[in-house]
């Protein structure tokens, strides 16, 4: 069953990640990057889990394969997927990064899937102008409808970016956001929080491109569907990080 699902996914594009200059081949390097963006380890976790598993490999070499590959492995995983659905939920949490408080705002479609992320400064109108601005230059489309929490930036930078488009305000209705940053929170706890602006923005980037594509909305599914989507998810992740079908070191 798992070589007819991978056989059935080899007409996709296999996107291109060089390895060159590496000494580790790409499935100790991929599965590096896995561990770290799937479960709430620290690098130095990962070196031990690799160290039980006969392969040493320091931490400061799983952060460089982190920083390196992580954003590559995430737009590979973002391109694959499709067009968000037209309803989409916005929020904004607060983050300390170096003891400096400030916001994270993100995007997810009806389905959970995240279309865009942004720390920022300030949580006013020009700060909601600019998420909406670079939410919808990514996607390259434009919603039906929008829901948000009661925060009045919303409303003002709505009225001037997208006022065709339906704007929903109620934090009842926002609980697919809300429940969006979750994980993020615990690896927030993990990391024992950020240490610069440039370093959450790159790790939230990829992290938010490569811990949903794991995460499938397990609740709903039969154990049988889930081990289903999981194995194409796990082959889907092998082709971006071209290691299907290459022999497994110790």
């Amino acid at each position: 069953m798992i070589i007819r699902l991978v056989g059935s996914l080899e007409g996709l594009l296999v996107d291109t990640v060089s390895y060159r200059g590496f000494r580790f081949p790409p499935e100790i390097i991929s599965h590096c990057v896995w561990l770290y963006h799937r479960f709430s380890l620290s690098l130095r976790d990962v070196e031990e889990v690799m160290l039980e598993r006969g392969i040493e490999v320091s931490h400061e070499t799983v952060h460089q394969w982190t920083r390196r590959f992580g954003p590559a492995y995430a737009a590979a995983l973002r391109r694959r997927r499709p067009q968000p659905g037209d309803k989409w939920h916005l929020d904004e949490v607060f983050v300390k990064i170096n003891g400096v408080q400030m916001y994270l705002w993100r995007a997810v479609d009806a389905t959970g899937n995240v279309l865009d992320i942004l720390l920022q400064n300030p949580r006013d109108t020009a700060a909601a102008r600019r998420f909406f601005r670079k939410l919808m230059k990514k996607t390259r489309s434009v919603p039906r409808v929008v829901v948000t929490d009661k925060l009045a930036s919303y409303g003002a930078a709505h009225r001037e970016v997208m006022p065709s488009v339906e704007h929903r305000c109620h934090k009842g209705l926002n609980n697919r956001a809300e429940n969006s940053h979750q994980p993020t929170r615990q690896r927030e706890r993990a990391m024992k929080g950020f240490r610069s602006v440039g370093a959450a923005q790159r790790f939230l980037a990829a992290f938010s491109g490569i811990s949903p594509h794991f995460r499938p909305r397990r609740h709903l599914m039969a154990a049988a569907h889930y081990r289903t989507e999981m194995i194409i998810r796990f082959a889907i992740w092998d082709q971006i990080t071209r290691t299907a079908g290459l022999p497994t070191t110790a």
